[in-house]
């Protein structure tokens, strides 16, 4: 199979956006990042001053609340980052490979892509198993409460 320039320079202004967004991409983890750090610790300061401000003491569950901002920001950053770099290497390679005519520079840049799929496919397979483990708690719960009414 041979590729005709209207395919080839398709692919290669699908690698110019796709390499755009991987750097937005990677840009965004680095304020997820920031967020989780300086985040975390400001959401557990202001809990406290909150609490004292109202004439409460201090709320030991404030630093608790920081840490789980903290952790859930810096997880999302870790997850979001698989995808950002299959996209990154699918781009770069393809842009380089159709320059270069590389036949295999194009086919790992595809592989990238599988690959970029196959992680999302996988994610929001887990994502929907999630929801539907919320759903049947949910109407459990709701089920065990109309008993007692």
């Amino acid at each position: 199979m041979t590729l005709s320039p209207q395919v080839m320079n398709f692919l290669y202004a699908t690698a110019k956006w796709g390499k755009f967004l991987a750097i937005v991409g990677f840009v965004m983890i680095g304020f997820l990042i920031l967020l989780g750090i300086f985040g975390g610790s400001f959401m557990g300061a202001v809990m406290n001053s909150s609490m004292e401000a109202n004439g409460g003491a201090a709320n030991p569950l404030a630093g608790a609340m920081g840490a789980f901002f903290a952790v859930f920001y810096l997880l999302f950053a870790v997850l979001y980052f698989f995808p950002v770099l299959y996209l990154y290497k699918f781009s770069t390679r393809m842009q380089t490979g159709l320059r270069a005519k590389d036949e295999g520079l194009v086919e790992s840049s595809f592989e990238n892509l599988k690959s970029l799929f196959k992680f999302m496919g996988v994610l929001t397979a887990v994502i929907l198993g999630f929801y539907g483990l919320i759903i049947v708690f949910g109407l459990g719960v709701a089920g065990v409460a109309t008993m007692f009414n």
